[in-house]
């Protein structure tokens, strides 16, 4: 009896934690599905490598997705994938499935398929960690940063099966987009010459 009043005591801190990590999920996901349309501009990198710069501008499921070299449009039925480099656009239909975490999907993933653990936090900054549960996941583990104050996202590093490290930081946000459905649908009359690959 002894030893499971123990176990029990030496475990509450950790339920604890992952009790506040996934209260700070909630609240970071709650902040941004009320902004009803939302952009940013973000720095990434790849293990060590020199930092890019992207934008991404989200809609409920959709999202438009801009990054060094191509464009990626989400209209909630269709994606686009523009590559500038070759002028083509490939597209395909679009699946709510997909289990990639994007930095759209970043803001709207579904809970369930992670555990979550409040690593630390220092300066109002919290550290969520987010482990999937699935075995056929390609992601090894996330590091979500997360202000404690309004609940908006610093930066986050996906780490995949190999080890690889991707660090998205978030440089601009603006949470009154205001962004027409249009703005997600990929338009050829915009991009002459382009060359389109209909993947559907």
């Amino acid at each position: 009896m002894k030893k499971l009043v123990v176990l029990l005591l030496l475990s509450m801190p950790v339920w604890g934690q992952a009790n506040k990590a996934i209260r700070l999920i909630d609240g970071m996901q709650k902040k941004y599905k009320s902004m009803g349309s939302f952009s940013a501009n973000f720095s990434y990198q790849t293990d060590g490598g020199n930092p890019m710069n992207g934008s991404i501008t989200v809609k409920g499921t959709k999202f438009r997705l801009k990054t060094a070299g191509q464009e990626i449009f989400n209209n909630g039925k269709e994606v686009a994938t523009y590559i500038k480099e070759i002028n083509e656009v490939n597209i395909s239909a679009f699946d709510p499935a997909d289990g990639d975490l994007n930095p759209a999907k970043i803001y709207t993933f579904d809970k369930k398929g992670y555990k979550f653990t409040l690593v630390g936090e220092s300066g109002g900054i919290a550290t969520v960690e987010m482990v999937p549960g699935g075995k056929a996941a390609q992601v090894k583990h996330i590091s979500l940063k997360i202000n404690t104050a309004d609940f908006t996202v610093k930066s986050w590093t996906i780490v995949n099966k190999s080890g690889k490290k991707q660090l998205f930081s978030v440089t601009k946000l603006n949470p009154k987009a205001g962004a027409d459905d249009t703005f997600f649908t990929f338009n050829k009359k915009a991009f002459p010459g382009v060359e389109v690959n209909d993947l559907r």
